[in-house]
């Protein structure tokens, strides 16, 4: 990797960061641009070197935080498969023991809840969000037929379907944990126990 591709993504990093920050204090609304660049240290000229607007600033940032969360739930997954822990498994259990992996907290979900809103507001920054819900998606299916293809388990439906429906139940426990005050640690809980219950109802 050369100087100038390591220099672009530090920047980019580092804009990132300070989006987050920004975020917590004002909310997406209020993250303005000007805001965002004094937080990182850097002039409007290499935020529009990097992002084109706050939008996809924003869209990026959900994609990061999404991957952080997918990545961690994929390597446990696959440790769970290769151990073959999932067999005869209580899916309450089961789900706890996958999703305590992820790293999903109050701020995260205030992010993706705001970024939602934008989305109904704006059909073309809805439909930027759209796809990249869907390639989320597929990711959560990939790892859910992995679970199947061990054998170790088997659902009514297909795949797809039960990522669609987990992902729908997932982001509406997060937030009614987050509007009740939950912390980090059980909003994982409201979830996963949520999730639970769905796969349990799903499996054969």
């Amino acid at each position: 990797m050369s100087s100038a591709t390591r220099s672009r993504e530090n920047t980019r990093a580092r804009l990132l960061e300070a989006a987050t920050q920004v975020f917590a204090e004002v909310g997406l609304e209020g993250a303005t641009v000007e805001a965002v660049c004094e937080r990182a240290g850097f002039t409007r000229g290499a935020f529009y070197s990097n992002f084109e607007s706050k939008d996809e600033l924003f869209l990026t940032l959900a994609a990061s935080v999404g991957e952080a969360r997918l990545s961690a739930v994929r390597e446990r997954v696959s440790d769970l498969v290769s151990a073959e822990a999932l067999e005869g498994c209580d899916p309450v259990e089961l789900v706890q023991q996958i999703m305590d992996s992820g790293a999903d907290d109050r701020l995260g979900v205030m992010m993706m809840s705001e970024i939602r809103i934008r989305a109904l507001r704006d059909p073309a920054f809805g439909a930027a969000y759209l796809a990249q819900e869907r390639e989320m998606t597929g990711s959560i299916a990939e790892m859910i037929q992995e679970i199947i293809d061990s054998g170790q388990i088997t659902l009514r439906i297909t795949a797809a379907e039960a990522a669609s429906l987990l992902m729908v139940v997932w982001e509406g426990m997060t937030v009614r944990g987050a509007m009740e005050g939950e912390d980090s640690t059980r909003l994982r809980r409201v979830g996963s126990e949520s999730l639970g219950r769905m796969v349990e109802l799903m499996r054969v």
